[in-house]
């Protein structure tokens, strides 16, 4: 099938993965109530375009934590990239590098990240902190020893979320294998033996290996769940010693709250990612779009990014209208990484910039930093502002 929008991924990708691993891409906690707020967000806004504007010249580009980049988005961390696509760590940042656009590579992922750095020197790596202070350490100096630059520290994991949608699905943490999952491999046979079976013959049994210092427990074994879950003490002072201990560009990713960004920045944040997980963490939880104003406001000397739910270049163009310096997306790139490798994460980035690029036209746009509220219209209010 043609790919047109990073939407037709999702709809490929439903059809090539196993029922399990798809729902754990797809899927969100509870009701799914936050991953549909996430989407109906951007629905609040519409555009008010300029006109007569010459935009034959047009610029898309970014500076961002001292690295300029094409485009105004990324690619978000997403834990177990393997698992959908062969190698998906590694085939989602070297189709970054090519598109010269930031990856982030999850803490939860099944390749080591020294193997991604390799490929893509830019790489941004996301931690979820270990429960123990030289934990923490140790994992820092892997991370530094490996080339990072840019650390980012996810926080809104402190507990297990209820993903009771992946568990009807099939799909648990550690994996389990028996009747049903054998018969969702055997039913899709590109994906057990293209990504599947062929990790294992040449890797071996997947294991997380980025969550400490030392390789983690692997995807089969009973430990993982303990392995991941312990986070519930974690504070400030921790997020204050990650500070002191980490040299480069320090940016930190969950927030919702403008009181939280604020206590962030003060602590040495070179930046924060607002985001609700992608409606995978709290269900309920507000749609970072919805509360972006006020953590832009509150942290003016930052960039302020956002994450969760963006699908089209549109969504990024009002993200940025609301004062977000810069986008990360995460399941449509997962899903063109699973149904066509690189191939498919190279087109899914150029899908996305060209709708960019041809909405800046359509918007009077020849620069991003033209873009402010003055661009939208909000559906609660009664005037043209947002």
């Amino acid at each position: 099938m043609p790919f047109l929008c990073l939407d037709d991924f999702d709809v490929a990708a439903r059809r090539h993965l196993p029922l399990p691993v798809y729902s754990y891409i797809a899927g969100a906690a509870e009701t799914n109530s936050s991953l549909a707020a996430n989407r109906s967000a951007f629905a609040a806004y519409d555009f008010v375009p300029r006109v007569m504007v010459d935009i034959t010249r047009r610029d898309m580009g970014v500076n961002l934590l001292g690295r300029h980049y094409d485009a105004p988005f990324g690619i978000a961390p997403m834990g177990l990239a393997a698992l959908s696509a062969y190698r998906g760590d590694m085939v989602l940042a070297q189709a970054a590098a090519h598109g010269n656009i930031p990856m982030v590579m999850s803490g939860s992922s099944l390749i080591r990240l020294e193997d991604v750095a390799a490929v893509n020197r830019d790489a941004w790596f996301q931690a979820y902190l270990p429960g123990d202070d030289a934990g923490i350490a140790a994992l820092l100096q892997r991370v530094k020893n490996a080339g990072c630059q840019t650390l980012v520290i996810t926080v809104d994991t402190a507990v297990a979320a209820n993903r009771e949608n992946n568990v009807r699905a099939g799909f648990t943490i550690p994996v389990r294998p028996g009747l049903r999952l054998a018969w969702q491999g055997l039913s899709h046979p590109r994906w057990l033996v293209g990504t599947f079976l062929r990790t294992l013959m040449k890797h071996g049994m997947p294991h997380f290996e980025n969550s400490y210092a030392t390789r983690g427990a692997p995807i089969l074994s009973s430990h993982v769940e303990r392995d991941l879950s312990e986070r519930g003490h974690l504070n400030w002072r921790h997020f204050k010693m990650v500070r002191s201990l980490w040299t480069g560009q320090l940016v930190i990713k969950g927030v919702l709250d403008a009181r939280d960004a604020r206590l962030a920045v003060d602590a040495g944040a070179d930046g924060i990612i607002v985001s609700n997980h992608g409606g995978r963490q709290l269900d309920g939880s507000v749609a970072p779009l919805r509360v972006l104003p006020q953590i832009v406001a509150a942290c003016p000397e930052v960039p302020v990014m956002i994450d969760s739910g963006f699908r089209r270049g549109s969504d990024v163009l009002k993200a940025l209208a609301l004062g977000a310096k810069f986008v990360f997306v995460g399941r449509p790139f997962s899903f063109a990484a699973a149904v066509a490798g690189e191939a498919g994460v190279r087109q899914a980035i150029a899908l996305l910039k060209l709708e960019v690029s041809r909405n800046m036209a359509l918007l009077g746009v020849t620069a991003l930093d033209q873009l402010d509220a003055s661009f939208l219209v909000s559906h609660s209010s009664q005037g043209f502002s947002s």
